[in-house]
């Protein structure tokens, strides 16, 4: 098994954009992978952190991705994991749990005072890993208003 190491996406690379057109249909099959401008957004935006997987014994390939988003309320900061994605190939590493402990240690420093994300209950082995990590699932609804 390679290392893993988490970083910060700066700046939209063709590495970066190739990369979310693989991982991207991994996540989601209603939604197309972003173009490098909206990933130029995602990585510009001061309300959000994109964070890559990488191993760094295979040049840098990137194996996952987070978003990492935060907003202050009146109650506090609160924090947003989304869009986590692992590429098949590398299911099994650990590439999931390590970009889930680096958002939440990001999300300690933003001084935020929760972490919240959803998963859908067919994603068993990422909602197994949620709650080993310290997740816990709520008692809430969550709802949703479709603006397309």
């Amino acid at each position: 098994m390679s290392s893993v190491e988490i970083v910060e996406a700066t700046e939209v690379t063709p590495e970066l954009v190739a990369a979310f057109e693989r991982l991207i249909p991994q996540l989601s099959k209603s939604n197309p992978p972003p173009t490098a401008e909206e990933l130029g957004a995602i990585v510009d935006s001061p309300a959000s952190i994109l964070l890559i997987a990488v191993d760094p014994d295979a040049d840098g390939a990137i194996l996952g991705s987070l978003t990492l988003a935060w907003f202050r309320i009146p109650t506090g900061v609160r924090a947003w994991i989304e869009d986590v994605v692992v590429d098949a190939d590398a299911r099994g590493r650990g590439v999931g749990e390590a970009l889930n402990l680096h958002a939440i240690e990001r999300a300690r420093a933003l001084d935020a005072k929760t972490v919240d994300l959803t998963s859908r209950p067919s994603r068993e082995a990422a909602n197994r890993l949620y709650q080993r990590i310290g997740f816990q699932p709520r008692e809430t609804n969550v709802y949703r208003f479709d603006i397309t």
